[in-house]
């Protein structure tokens, strides 16, 4: 489309539009693309993408989670978490069972071939985090990585709606 082609709108006062974006969901989510982009190519040849790679390495941590506790520990909402599951239980990474405290809970484990499958990805997963820290610098990833978790932990009013 060139420029005769583009139709002019008026933008309405009270929408202020400035020169640069300032948006802090946008840089965040923008720097998240660019670095799952990073890490997807490397850990491609393990088939896993780093979603995946994140959520087996917390499980790993944890041993034994609920649905719920693992939730929390990504900050994601349960039912994005058993979407996120489902693939990663089919391979036989993981497995999800009923509690036998609670039969309204789920617990997930790692499987050994989740275990393997770690293994194999750690190398790729390694030269991931060396080529950010090489372009990036890894005094500045240390301090990007100590913001992130405070943003993460962070308290933040409820919008009202």
């Amino acid at each position: 489309m060139n420029d005769n082609q583009k139709s002019l709108i008026t933008v309405p006062e009270g929408l202020h539009i400035p020169p640069h974006v300032v948006c802090h969901a946008t840089h965040l989510r923008k720097a998240t693309r660019r670095i799952t982009l990073l890490y997807d190519a490397a850990l491609a040849p393990s088939g896993l993408r780093s979603t995946q790679r994140s959520i087996l390495m917390q499980i790993a941590r944890s041993q034994v989670s609920s649905m719920s506790e693992l939730a929390a520990a990504l900050v994601i909402d349960r039912s994005a978490l058993a979407q996120n599951l489902k693939p990663l239980e089919r391979e036989g990474l993981l497995a999800v069972k009923v509690d036998p405290m609670d039969k309204r809970s789920r617990l997930v484990t790692l499987t050994q071939a989740g275990m393997n499958k770690l293994l194999e990805s750690q190398p790729m997963w390694e030269q991931a985090q060396a080529s950010f820290e090489k372009g990036y610098g890894a005094d500045q990833s240390q301090v990007l990585r100590e913001a992130l978790a405070a943003v993460t932990a962070g308290e933040y009013d409820e919008i009202e709606r």
